[in-house]
């Protein structure tokens, strides 16, 4: 590949647009494409870019990637989407980024390790906000606590939704919870276990929650028990524990549609409101032997983390891309990744 080309797939949905308009803003003419034609067109037009819509659903995805050196896929819920990309990804030998959350969707793809491997692809899920912020401070404190045994992460984040995130997160909640054990995923009722934890802005009740960095900081890190904490009201905890009750009825057909008819109403968060809503992000591991690391980052919004992340690492590959494989994005770019973000503090460390 000679193109130095960038795609970016999902283009016209709320982040996908901001990582659009952002690639303008850094000198970068990236491909626009997603399934609906009128409007890759509509915003190729006003960015003055290319347009190349086609369908996931197609035979020949590989084709339209054949002069493109990085897919930055944007289009969720990625278990639907990412499976098909990935392929055409590796069938043309093109780098591949997204910027899911998703469980399942982190380890179908950290299994196609031999197959990246043998395409020179270079596949690194999980390139935003989820799980960008976290992995770099898993692999910090890994490398503070070599021996640890137990990892703890977490952020507390008013930045609002997305409707494709709302619509991600209904998805999920038939799925209940997730944690990793002894080095395996496991099911978990929704809210398993709740703690008081300082994210940074004094201390909150928190609840674990099936985030991304159960799958990816175990890759990261290799630390074997992992948990994911966000911040709640003790109200709102005992809310989403009754969900428990009710959990396999929220996986039905009719609930889903219904609720995701609800989160397509939802629009995501202003330029203003994302400035504002800046994020903590927090972490502990502990060894066998009791000793503690504890350590803390503060970001940007989690959208504008996402924009800024998954250009930074779209770029890195365009330049210079490692060896085929799955990365993570500590993994690709360091642990210190999230301090070269716009709005990101330094990572601290110290003992609890």
């Amino acid at each position: 590949m000679a193109h130095d080309r960038l795609l970016i797939y999902g283009a016209y949905g709320y982040t996908g647009e901001l990582i659009a308009r952002q690639a303008v803003e850094h000198g970068l003419q990236p491909v626009l494409s997603g399934r609906n034609a009128a409007k890759v067109a509509a915003l190729a037009q006003q960015l003055g870019l290319d347009a190349r819509p086609f369908d996931l659903a197609g035979d020949t995805i590989a084709g339209q990637l054949a002069d493109i050196d990085v897919v930055l896929h944007c289009a969720g819920p990625f278990i639907d989407t990412a499976p098909a990309m990935v392929d055409a990804c590796l069938d043309s030998g093109t780098h591949y980024l997204d910027i899911t959350g998703e469980i399942e969707v982190f380890e179908n793809i950290f299994a196609r390790h031999v197959d990246a491997r043998t395409s020179g692809a270079v596949l690194c899920p999980g390139a935003g906000f989820d799980v960008v912020p976290t992995d770099c401070l898993a692999a910090a404190l890994a490398e503070a606590l070599p021996d640890a045994e137990t990892l703890a992460l977490g952020f507390d984040s008013r930045s609002g939704l997305s409707p494709g995130t709302a619509r991600t997160s209904v998805e999920a909640l038939a799925g209940g919870g997730r944690v990793r054990r002894d080095g395996r995923i496991v099911s978990v009722p929704l809210a398993a276990d709740v703690r008081e934890i300082d994210f940074g802005a004094g201390p909150k009740q928190a609840m674990t929650i099936p985030w991304g960095d159960v799958s990816t900081a175990y890759h990261s890190t290799h630390i074997p028990d992992i948990a994911v904490y966000m911040p709640i009201s003790p109200a709102r905890i005992k809310q989403v524990k009754r969900l428990n009750w009710v959990r396999p009825l929220l996986g039905l057909g009719p609930v889903q549609q219904f609720l995701k008819s609800r989160a397509a109403r939802i629009q995501g968060p202003d330029q203003p409101s994302r400035q504002r809503h800046t994020t903590h992000v927090w972490g502990e591991v502990r060894n066998a032997a009791g000793e503690c690391r504890v350590g803390r980052v503060h970001v940007a919004n989690g959208y504008d983390v996402t924009v800024h992340a998954s250009l930074a690492l779209a770029r890195r590959l365009l330049a210079e891309a490692p060896e085929g494989g799955v990365y993570t994005p500590s993994r690709l770019a360091g642990s210190d990744f999230v301090e070269t973000l716009p709005g990101s503090g330094t990572i601290t460390i110290g003992p609890k």
